[in-house]
């Protein structure tokens, strides 16, 4: 099921989105009674996507993000592979939706793309064992972790590197039904491929992750997981178009602007 947030006439709702590109007529969405964290029912009243904007599809508390969980992309950039997950947090007002624009910061000159598989917490969690990491997961979405990696080498601590504004686009929705373990991860620059890489060379599974950060700290609904990024991220340049697909999800597709 794939579930995504939307605005129409000034409501927010969330909605089911039925069928593709191929249906006739296009997706619709069949808005829900309430919100996706809990039972709910599907309304009946459907809307063409293509007549709605959507909207980042979870307003997390927080973000948490792992680092250098992809071999290939921590040697990269000239580092070793972790023994452990290593976590950072990206605020909420990082966050925005497909077709929001990145808005390239003005006390970087290196803006990196990094495209990231995203798991979207379902209830709230805490110390969660192995076994039971399924069942407070709502889903997945597709994610973009974008970096300014000059400030990221200066500074050290990556607060002001990763957590300015619009540096968390998340979408374009989230897919409940899905086996992440080996998902398909592409980035391209307007329209040239950058990044390439499969869930499965990720150091540390899903599992790792959820139980590694909930001895630490509650999860919230709604809070948001990043992964980490498969190698051959790169430089963002204004006006640049850069989309990250996931296979099983879809596109989440983000234009870079000049910071106003």
């Amino acid at each position: 099921m794939r579930i995504a947030r939307f605005s129409i006439d000034g409501n927010v709702a969330f909605g089911v989105v039925e069928g593709d590109a191929s249906t006739e007529g296009g997706p619709v969405l069949d808005i829900i009674k309430g919100h996706p964290f809990a039972e709910f029912e599907r309304s009946g009243q459907k809307i063409p996507l293509s007549k709605v904007r959507l909207l980042p599809p979870v307003l997390p508390n927080k973000v948490v993000a792992v680092a250098r969980n992809y071999a290939e992309h921590a040697a990269e950039l000239g580092n070793e592979l972790p023994e452990g997950p290593v976590t950072f947090f990206k605020p909420s007002t990082a966050v925005i939706g497909p077709g929001d624009p990145i808005a390239y910061p003005s006390f970087s000159s290196e803006l990196h793309h990094e495209a990231e598989l995203a798991v979207v917490i379902g209830r709230m969690c805490r110390e969660v064992p192995r076994e039971r990491v399924k069942d407070v997961i709502l889903g997945y979405t597709c994610a973009n972790d974008v970096t300014a990696r000059d400030v990221q080498r200066r500074e050290k601590q990556w607060a002001r590197a990763k957590g300015f504004d619009t540096s968390c686009p998340l979408g374009p929705w989230i897919e409940t039904e899905l086996d992440p373990a080996d998902l398909g991860i592409m980035c391209t620059v307007n329209g040239e491929q950058r990044q390439l890489g499969r869930t499965a060379e990720m150091a540390h599974s899903i599992e790792d992750l959820i139980v590694n950060i909930t001895e630490a700290m509650t999860l919230l609904p709604g809070d948001v997981v990043l992964t980490g990024t498969p190698a051959g991220v790169g430089p963002l340049n204004v006006g640049d178009e850069v989309a990250v697909t996931i296979e099983g999800i879809g596109t989440l597709t983000n234009k870079v602007i000049k910071r106003g």
